[in-house]
């Protein structure tokens, strides 16, 4: 298994454009067929001190192998978002995981 978590900062905040633009171009990542499952979300009402909640939105794949991530990574939906939706984020944190 290979997970692959992605953590968006946007660069303005405050706009609901922006935030429901980047989240209109997350779900366009659906459309890739090399995942066995994906999560996007928004921080959670969690407050402790090692829980960072900074970030706007998240996006975790579970791939079967790194080889469905390394493809994912040049699948042409992936590619479009990028070119997209990059204008949107000021920042971008990957962690990715292996079992």
């Amino acid at each position: 298994m290979f997970v692959h978590t992605v953590y968006f900062w946007l660069t303005n905040p405050e706009s609901n454009d922006d935030r429901q633009a980047l989240r209109a171009g997350l779900e366009t990542l659906k459309g890739i067929t090399h995942f066995e499952a994906l999560y996007i979300g928004k921080p959670a009402d969690t407050r402790r001190p090692v829980i960072d909640h900074s970030y706007d939105w998240s996006l975790t794949y579970i791939f079967s192998d790194q080889a469905a991530h390394d493809a994912y990574q040049e699948d042409p939906i992936h590619l479009k978002f990028v070119e997209t939706c990059a204008r949107y984020w000021s920042k971008v944190l990957v962690y990715d995981a292996v079992e």
